[in-house]
Parts: structure tokens; sequence; C-alpha cells
């Protein structure tokens, strides 16, 4: 009946939660939050020991055991039960609807330190499966008379494992790295000695905060000096963790009481989380044990700095503190450089789905088209379209690229545009003949994107004479918006480099950047997000900090970290961690994206690197002029590689049929699940068959309604148009909102007719083509020991 509700227990057992973590449940209906993770249903710890089994009480809504009855409001604590604890929560739910749900992990705050404020949660993991958790419509409530049902795992459903870290919602991060031997001690008896580092936030303002009140307060920091113990004031919301650039050490986790060793050449990265950082400093001590320590015996503070909040101005920089002994004198400095992350305000993220950590592994050897149909600008085998526009792009697409690669970056106005070059070289005169000094390099920041469709220009790296000369029409300046991803067919995947200043080893930078790095990819992200849609999107950066930031800032595409490894083709950058591919591998996993993006060089040199880089949990995507060779491009995927980035697809593409992985992957998906439905139409005493198809019809894409009109649109455009049509590369100009046209293929409606026609029986229905897997895919780069496999998991077929 409608309108009718049932009561439902949600219960869930989870392990190793941290201080002031709480279990929520989310879903696709208001009663659970509606995808908001700030409208969560919150659950509650439940009293007892494992060794007891749990009731409830209808009459009082409260949980009891038989054996700890008077004891009911005890929680049981983690270290006393090896199977972790239990969250659970009565939720009134609708009867007449499909129920979809996910718990998560999250810390829950005031919003902005006021009495009565609006709560804001922060997100610490969640579980990001590509078919939730589902309760069936008309199921009858699983509250008992007996007992309580068994409780979810959290993470693990239909036979595998998928928990993500959260991302950014209300707090904020700052990332302080420690490379090239960042500590100098001038006193001579603390040379040569190894000297452990920890780093503690403190809370500059000790009045008026409510957040000190709902944590605690004052607490006693065990980290300080052993002869004062003294007491500061943290943060209520911090959490400090460390990730070292090494094998064992590449992931984030929570500090030890005296910090850790500082060993020559060691990459460090101190991970600090909080909620209002202009009244935050962050208080570095240094500890030395001595050569002659017992086991167990702390070790001597020696002196300790301080990081205001004030010197943390810009969203990168680099810093210079003095090292203060006990006895308040200095006896060294610390050399650190920062990164300050922040949320994208206001943005109404939903925990629906998550495409950050998923690769499905049939795709493997995926072509991907570099720049479109490739470079334009090299005096030798160059592309015959113009690199980076609608139409390069187009062309890709039309000659099998299962994505195309371009770049992104602002414009003077604040406008996402495809370009490769910081710089444009631009004539100052009107005349066929052009000379190398009437040209004029003008960096792209400095334009604004009309300026940018009204110039004559050419590419900075090609001053050559004859140069032909065009306007930023409809094949210069394309902006990534709107008009972009409606002009390319949407079963095409896009592969978003994010352009930025990079510093080179001898430290000097490529371009002097005057844009604030959060805003600039805050501006990327929400165009990207507002228009992508279900496209297939990864972005990639040789920042490795831009990476780490795009991870952090939202919760929906994967991210690859572009690395050149070691060459002399390119000047070597100053951030050791785009170096080599260890280096690189090692990055990755500390900022949980999906993998790399390494140079083909490397890859010829030491192919054994591709299955190091497996391994490790990661998806390795090669690019380089290496790979514009048939032999080598097919060379590349026999090792291995999850995709090739190429110039001249149109050349060099070996499909016999000339369409995207994608769309291949769309179409047979269609197929199975019209055939499936005709067939439940005339087996209705199967419900097994109706099951199936509730679950996962939401989840197959229509390929008829997606099937886009190629037409020869200008190419002139803005980022936002990508997410909803194309995108243009060496073109700036801005993308509109097209909506997709509902076409239907005649034919392969023919096609699916036939093949559903001979269905009578449904058990012959489910020996037709629809896909299962018979081997498990892995699901790469998990933030659990066991394996991940798809295992039921049929939507991630579609997903990315």
């Amino acid at each position: 009946m409608r309108g009718t509700k049932r009561d439902w227990i949600f219960r869930v057992q989870v392990h190793k939660l941290e201080k002031n973590e709480v279990l929520y449940v989310v879903g696709n209906i208001p009663e659970l939050g509606a995808w908001n993770h700030n409208q969560a249903v919150q659950m509650s710890q439940e009293p007892g020991s494992r060794d007891s089994p749990m009731f409830f009480d209808n009459n009082s809504g409260e949980f009891y055991s038989d054996d700890v009855h008077d004891n009911a409001g005890e929680m049981f604590r983690d270290e006393d039960n090896e199977d972790g604890q239990i969250f659970s929560q009565k939720v009134a739910l609708p009867i007449d609807v499909d129920i979809n749900f996910r718990y998560i992990v999250a810390v829950i705050c005031d919003s902005n330190g006021t009495k009565n404020s609006a709560k804001t949660l922060v997100i610490r993991r969640w579980e990001t499966h590509m078919i939730p958790r589902i309760i069936k419509k008309n199921m009858p409530s699983n509250i008992t008379q007996d007992s309580l049902p068994d409780p979810d795992t959290f993470g693990y459903y239909n036979g595998y494992c998928k928990i993500e870290r959260g991302w950014l919602t209300d707090e904020t991060v700052i990332q302080f790295k420690l490379f090239n031997n960042p500590i100098k001690l001038w006193k001579n008896r603390l040379q040569n000695r190894k000297v452990h580092i920890k780093m503690t936030p403190v809370n500059l303002d000790r009045h008026n905060s409510l957040e000190l009140q709902q944590f605690g307060g004052d607490c006693v920091d065990d980290s300080l000096s052993m002869d004062t113990q003294d007491i500061i004031d943290q943060p209520a919301f911090s959490i400090t963790e460390i990730a070292v650039m090494s094998d064992e050490e590449a992931r984030f986790k929570i500090q030890e009481q005296f910090g850790r060793a500082y060993h020559e050449d060691d990459f460090i990265i101190f991970n600090v989380a909080v909620r209002y950082p202009e009244i935050v400093a962050y208080l570095v001590d240094y500890y030395v044990y001595s050569s002659r320590c017992f086991p167990g015996e702390p070790p001597s503070h020696i002196g300790f700095s301080y990081i205001l909040p004030s010197t943390l101005q810009s969203s990168v920089g680099l810093l210079t503190v003095p090292i203060t002994s006990t006895k308040h004198r200095p006896i060294g400095q610390l050399t650190v450089e920062y990164v300050v992350i922040k949320s994208i305000p206001d943005y109404p993220w939903d925990t629906s789905i998550s495409y950050a950590k998923h690769w499905e592994q049939r795709w493997s050897g995926l072509d991907v088209g570099h720049r479109g149909l490739g470079t334009s600008f090299q005096t030798k085998n160059c592309a015959n379209v113009r690199e980076n526009t609608v139409a390069s792009l187009k062309t890709a697409s039309h000659h099998g690229a299962d994505m195309v690669e371009f770049d992104v970056q602002l414009s003077k106005d604040h406008i996402p545009v495809i370009y490769h070059d910081f710089y444009v070289s631009i004539s100052l005169k009107r005349k066929k003949q052009i000379e190398a000094m009437d040209m004029l390099e003008i960096p792209v920041k400095d334009l604004t994107l009309e300026q940018l469709h009204l110039l004559k220009s050419f590419n900075a790296s090609s001053k050559v004479n004859n140069m032909e000369i065009n306007y930023f029409h409809s094949n210069q300046g394309n902006s990534i918006d709107n008009h972009v991803s409606l002009e390319l067919d949407q079963h095409v995947g896009f592969n978003i480099e994010i352009k930025w200043t990079m510093q080179l080893k001898d430290g000097t930078f490529e371009l002097n950047h005057p844009f604030d790095l959060n805003l600039y990819l805050d501006t990327i992200l929400k165009v990207v997000l507002e228009y992508g849609r279900n496209r297939k999107i990864v972005f990639s950066s040789f920042n490795p900090d831009i990476c780490a930031m795009i991870r952090l800032k939202q919760n929906k595409y994967p991210v690859v970290f572009l690395t050149q490894g070691v060459t002399s083709k390119y000047p070597t950058y100053h951030d050791p961690r785009c170096q080599t591919i260890p280096m690189a591998v090692r990055h990755a996993l500390a900022a949980d994206i999906l993998g790399i993006n390494v140079h083909t060089e490397d890859i010829l040199r030491d192919p054994s690197q591709v299955k190091f880089v497996k391994d490790s949990g990661l998806i390795i995507f090669c690019w380089g002029d290496d790979n514009n060779d048939k032999a080598t491009i097919q060379h590349l995927k026999k090792l291995g590689l999850h995709a090739v980035i190429y110039d001249k697809i149109d050349e060099y593409n070996a499909k016999e049929v000339k369409e995207s992985i994608f769309l291949v992957d769309a179409r047979e998906n269609q197929k199975a699940l019209i055939a499936l439905a005709q067939c439940n139409q005339t087996c209705s005493s199967q419900p097994q068959i109706t099951s199936s198809l509730d679950t996962e019809k939401d989840y197959y894409m229509d390929v008829d309604k997606s099937q886009n009109m190629i037409t020869t649109t200008p190419t002139t455009t803005s980022l936002a148009s990508f997410g909803k049509n194309s995108i243009g590369g060496d073109s700036m100009y801005p993308i509109s909102t097209v909506k997709l046209p509902s076409t239907c293929d005649h034919q392969e409606s023919k096609e699916i007719s036939e093949m559903a026609k001979d269905f009578s029986v449904c058990a012959k229905s489910l020996g037709h083509s629809l896909k299962t897997k018979s081997t498990s895919g892995i699901v790469y780069g998990q933030t659990t020991a066991l394996p991940e496999i798809y295992g039921e998991d049929e939507s991630a077929k579609d997903c990315l």
C-alpha cells in the first residue's frame, strides 16, 4: 500500500574506529538522507559483548542482552572485542520502493562554532560499491521477536570489499613536505644523530570554541617534553597522519608518540586535517634517543618549532622556521614545503556512486588520442587537424579512440580553456610572411577568453616561417563547458590533463602563475562535475600536489599521476616524486589515486616496471613520442599497459571496428538487458529474474538515448561545454548546454528483437549472451588487506 512503512534495523560491524568516529547510514530515500551525507542517519553502538545475543525491545526502542541487561548502558570497547564494534539504528522505511544504502564512518562537528548551528559530517571512510546495498520493496521488517538480524560487515558486500577514504566536506588539509635533508642542526653534539620529528596542531583561540567543549578541551600531549608535561590546546577536530615515500610506509597512518626518525634523503609528508586553519598553528617537536638507552626508554626532547597560520597565506609555499631548544636558544632550522587543500565551498555532494578507484579488468590496452588526433606543431609527422580542438577530438573518436587526452588551464577571466602551452605566440603585423622577430609570446593566463578568440596566434614552440595564420574561431581556443561534451560521442572517455607550472631542479619555474591553486582547481572541477555526467573521465597532472588535491576535493572521478621518469629529453623536475616510477607509485599510494601515467621511454628501458606498478594495485597508462609507432603500441599492450596515449590515431589504431570499448560494452549490455526484460514478461513465474533485473537496470547505459548527432559546430569551446558534449584542445572557448537527441538505430532494434524472440523459456534466457564474469575482476587500490573482487557487482561494467 502506498505510504505504508515498516521498521527496519540497520546493523553493521566495524573494526578499529578512531577517536570520535561514528557509523552512519545514508540512502536514496529522504528517511536516509537522499544520498546527502549531512542528512545521513547516525547509528548507536550496541551495549553488551560479542558473546551475548542481542535483543530489541519494541516498546522502549532499546537493545539488551540476557547476560548484561543490568548494564545495558555500558558500551563495549573495540579492544575487548576482536570482531569489532557493532552499531545499529531502527528506521521506519517505506515498503513500496527499493531502498539503496551505504554505510559511512564520519566525525560529527558543529558547522560554524556557534550554538544551535547545523551539524556537518567529516567523512573518514565510506563504502563505494558500484551497486549499493539494497532492501527490496515489499520486503517485510527484519525485526523479529527472537533476536536481531545478523550485522553487516562494513565495506563487505556481494562477496567483495570496497572501502575508500573520504573527501573534503568542511575541513581543510595542510600537507607539509620534508625532503632534500630539511633539518639543519648547528650544535656539534647533535651532528650525525638520528632525529625523530613529530607534528601536532595547536589551537590558538582558547576562548569561545564550541569544538573544544564538544571534544574535551585541553589535553596533555604525550609528545612534549617528559620533564615539563606541557599542556596545550589541541583543535577539537584534528587528525595528523604521516607517510614516507618508501615501499613500506607509503600509505598515510597515525604518527607514533615520539614521531618518526628522519633519515638522509627521506621524503616525509605530514597530512593535517583541521576545520579552522586560520586559528591553528603547528608544533614540530624534535627527539634524539641516547646511544646507550634501554628498551622502552623515552627519547630526549631537544627542541621545537612553530609554524604559524599567518605564514600559510597562499595555497603552496616554502617556509624556513627556527628550531628552538628546550632552553629557548636557537639550535637549527627546518625548511618545509606546504600545500593547503580546501574543500570546494557549498558544493552539493552526494554519496550515490563513486568512480574514483574503479577500473574494469577488461579495460586494458585502451587507445587514447593524444590532444585528439595528435600534436600539430611538430615539423615532422604532425597531425592534419589542429591539436586540442573539437575537430581533432571528434576525428580521433571517429577513428576508434577509447579516450581522448587534452590539456586544460584557466584564462585571465577564470574560464577553463583547452590549450597545451603556457604561452601563445602572436604576430605583430598582418602579413603572410611571419618572421620570428614579428612574434610576441603572451601567457595564456594573461588573456581573456574573448581576447583569445580574437588573436592571431602561433604555437610558442614552433616559431617557424610561413606558418598559416589562424584565428581563435572554430579551430582555436576551446573552453571546456557543455559544448565540447555535446560535440563528442558520450561513450568516448576524457583524459583531462590539468596544466600547472612546475619547478625545475635548477630552481626555476615553467611559469610564474598568479592564480591561487585552490581557486584554479575549484573552477575547473566545478565545470567537469556539472557537465561530465556519466562519461568516463580521468584527471591527470604532472604536479603531484594537484593529483592529491583533486582526489581530496571531489568524490566522483579518478586521478592518475603523470611522471616523466628518467629521461634526457626533458629537464628534471624539482620534486623527487616526479623523477622515477617507484617514487610515482609511492605517491599514488599515499594520495590514494587510481594509478600513474608513465613516460614510455622508462618502460621500454625496463619493462619489469609495468609488473611493479600493477602489483602495487595501480592502473598504468603511458605517454611519449615513442608511442607513435604501430609495433611499439602493440608491444606496450602486450606488456599489460591499461592505456596507450599516442598521436595520429587515425593511422596507428589497429582496431578492426573503429569504436570505443565503452560503446561496445554499453551496446552489449543494452541488448542483454532488453532480452532479459522481454523474456521476463513471458516467464513471470520466475521471480528471481525480476529481482536481478530490478537490481541492475538503473546501471545500464541507454545506448539509443546516448547516440550523439555528429555535427560540424565551431570548436571554440570552454571547459564547461566539455561535460555535455565535446572538448577543444589548443583552442579556447566555452561549452554550452545541449540535451542529447534520443535517436534509435533501426538495425540495432531489429537485432535485439531477433535476439529475444526465441527466448520462450526463462532457463534458456539465462544462457544467452548476457555478460557475466567467469573470473573475478580486480578492483585496484583498495584500503583493505583482503583481495578486492567484483563478485556480482555487474553494474561496474559500465562505470569507470
